[in-house]
């Protein structure tokens, strides 16, 4: 990738005036980054409305509304107690399916206290002017409080089928609990839309099973989407000192940790002697160095054609935006993007406009959008 400092003629208000941009020069597809909303506290997740406007989430446990591009300054109203520690706060963000006649939103949020917190998937009604979420309900309830403030995992994706996944760590210092089904610690949980056990998930009839659970052995997942070309459901999860990975998630089936990883404990010790054991999942990538990926996205659009089915990840450790060539469920190509900006990017989505839009993840964070380059 080349970055080269350009002089783009756009039109300001004095007419005499020229808006400097940078051209980021890629391997398939020139692009500038545009700034769409700033001054977010360490925003977490974006969605789209059917209208074009966004809802983003705050950590630190707002919900924050873009209208026609302008952030309001209040934010939405109605949310719960929301515990803000560490890596808690508010978290991950979905609109139903059939959100224009439900209004049903859905966030994952930390609850609790410093010594004893969960993660939790609530929704509400979204009001017509966007200032309140009205009827607010919480669905799912973590069934293990654990202390310290960290891997909450917090990614919502709904399912054709009008279920969701709602990805969940394995709280940092119970890592061996995201082997026992027994709780929801290092699971990904399928739940029915007003939070009820769907009949069909793979533990329903497992004595001594959690019956949410739809897959296991997970560290901390914070990336979710579902690969258009082949409907497999990607995972990213956070490994420890290297050992982050992709995967392609399926019902009932067991992903590993902390029986097997291709990372180390941050102390360099090892946390297993082993990288394969039968009955357990490989991922179909890892990173060594961690790149600590947050947010995952299938680029849809077509204002960048040369990445239609692309996969685009965004890094924290890393600081920059990772795009994956994507043949069936295979990748076969890796391009990094931004390294230069130096910014930590916690969420990545495809808009509705055929853009690629990204949240820094910063006490000054902002929405920034890619705009294609046309020669």
């Amino acid at each position: 990738m080349r970055v080269v400092a350009s002089t783009l003629a756009l039109a300001v208000l004095t007419g005499s005036a020229l808006a400097q941009s940078t051209i980021h020069e890629t391997e398939q597809a020139d692009f500038t980054v545009e700034t769409v909303a700033e001054g977010l506290e360490f925003p977490w997740s974006l969605a789209f409305l059917p209208d074009g406007d966004m809802l983003v989430t705050e950590r630190e446990g707002r919900l924050r509304y873009i209208d026609d591009g302008t952030l309001r300054e209040a934010p939405v109203e109605g949310l719960p107690d929301i515990l803000v520690e560490n890596q808690g706060g508010l978290l991950g963000l979905a609109l139903h399916p059939e959100f224009a006649e439900t209004r049903w939103v859905y966030f994952a949020f930390s609850e609790g206290t410093a010594s004893a917190n969960r993660t939790a998937l609530a929704r509400g009604r979204l009001s017509e002017d966007g200032r309140a979420l009205n009827g607010v309900e919480t669905l799912f309830r973590v069934n293990f409080e654990k202390e310290r403030g960290y891997h909450f995992g917090g990614r919502i994706q709904f399912l054709d089928d009008g279920t969701l996944l709602l990805t969940l760590g394995d709280g940092g210092l119970h890592r061996n609990e995201a082997q026992n089904l027994g709780n929801h610690l290092g699971t990904i949980v399928r739940l029915n839309d007003d939070g009820s056990v769907p009949f069909d998930n793979p533990f329903v009839s497992a004595g001594g099973a959690q019956p949410e659970i739809w897959s296991y052995g997970h560290r901390n997942v914070q990336g979710i989407a579902i690969n258009p070309a082949t409907g497999s459901v990607w995972t990213h999860e956070h490994g420890a000192r290297g050992g982050d990975e992709i995967n392609i998630v399926e019902a009932g089936l067991n992903y590993g940790w902390p029986e097997i990883t291709y990372g180390i404990n941050y102390d360099g010790t090892p946390v297993s002697d082993a990288t394969r054991r039968e009955g357990l999942e490989q991922p179909i990538w890892f990173w060594d160095p961690s790149i600590a990926p947050s947010g995952l996205a299938f680029y849809r659009g077509e204002e960048f054609p040369e990445w239609q089915g692309d996969a685009f990840v965004g890094g924290l450790a890393g600081s920059m935006l990772v795009r994956y060539e994507v043949d069936g469920d295979r990748i076969i190509s890796e391009e990094e993007l931004l390294v230069e900006r130096g910014e930590r990017i916690r969420d990545v989505r495809s808009g509705p406009d055929g853009h690629l839009y990204i949240l820094t993840d910063d006490l000054e964070g902002a929405v920034l959008r890619l705009d294609v380059v046309v020669p």
